[in-house]
């Protein structure tokens, strides 16, 4: 078997055993590492334009927050596997595996996304204006939907009016 078989049989294998273990999250979960990775290495890359020093401890700094990315789909899929026992509990056929850590792996492609081509916007990289148009209008609704879930939650404590608090 030549070296370039092994290296397909690997992968396949890898891949086959992460589609069986993780289901539909295969895809978004491979696909948030390789944004990840390429995220990574552009953030070293923009360092230089940007003036910044790169160092050993910000770049573990990098590599944990990147790990936990993936610890974001996986509380996302231990809230849907609760979710999924206590519909289970109550009667309720729930067929719907994996819809928080989807979003969640959603979300967090989108922020790779961005986060890449800001770096190559630092490195003075050339792409086209619909893409950077695209990229400034998916970062305002995500920066918009997030303001406005804490703002509603901030008014909601003022009030006295906490989600899951009942008015007696």
């Amino acid at each position: 078997m030549e070296y370039l078989d092994k290296i397909k049989l690997v992968v396949a294998v890898a891949f086959t055993a992460l589609s069986g273990w993780l289901g539909m999250l295969a895809v978004p979960v491979i696909l948030l590492f390789v944004l990840a990775t390429f995220d990574y290495i552009t953030g070293l890359a923009a360092a230089k334009y940007r003036g910044n020093k790169i160092s050993s401890y910000k770049g573990f700094q990098g590599i944990m927050k990147k790990v936990c990315l993936f610890y974001l789909i996986a509380v996302g899929a231990i809230l849907d596997y609760t979710l999924l026992y206590a519909s289970q509990y109550i009667g309720v056929d729930a067929k719907v595996n994996f819809v928080i850590a989807s979003f969640v792996s959603v979300w967090l492609i989108c922020n790779e996304i961005i986060s890449i081509l800001e770096n190559m916007k630092d490195m003075n990289v050339n792409f086209p204006p619909f893409l950077e148009k695209l990229t400034q209008n998916i970062r305002t609704q995500m920066e918009n939907e997030s303001e406005g879930k804490i703002q509603s939650d901030t008014e909601d404590k003022k009030s006295g009016n906490e989600t899951g608090s009942s008015n007696s």
